[in-house]
């Protein structure tokens, strides 16, 4: 999988000319909140706390869309969806597919921003 799968390139150019040399502090925010955002979710899905799963799900799909993460924030949207509908068992297989992406997408927004 590309690069170019993982993240919207457009979105974050567009995004790097507009914040110019707070570029790096964005990215920084973003790759630090996220990794917050996923213990949020390990910890809700452990306690089967659907409500916290879907807000927390949501929030994290933003961030995501804002930041051209398209293939994330649909990860999201499916744990989001799941948590709206009570419906959080086995979600844990979608947690990791929410962190390998994750992982891809911080290597290539550190060699962006870098």
């Amino acid at each position: 999988m590309s690069s170019e799968t993982h993240l919207n390139r457009e979105v974050l150019t567009t995004l790097q000319e507009v914040m110019d040399d707070q570029f790096p502090v964005l990215i920084n925010t973003f790759l630090t909140d996220s990794e917050e955002r996923i213990r949020q979710l390990q910890r809700a899905l452990a306690a089967q706390d659907s409500d916290t799963v879907w807000r927390q799900a949501h929030s994290f799909k933003g961030s995501c869309n804002n930041l051209g993460a398209e293939r994330l924030a649909d990860l999201c949207q499916e744990m989001e969806s799941r948590g709206r509908a009570s419906d959080i068992d086995g979600l844990e297989q979608q947690l990791v597919s929410v962190q390998e992406e994750f992982a891809k997408l911080k290597v290539t927004l550190n060699s962006f921003a870098g």
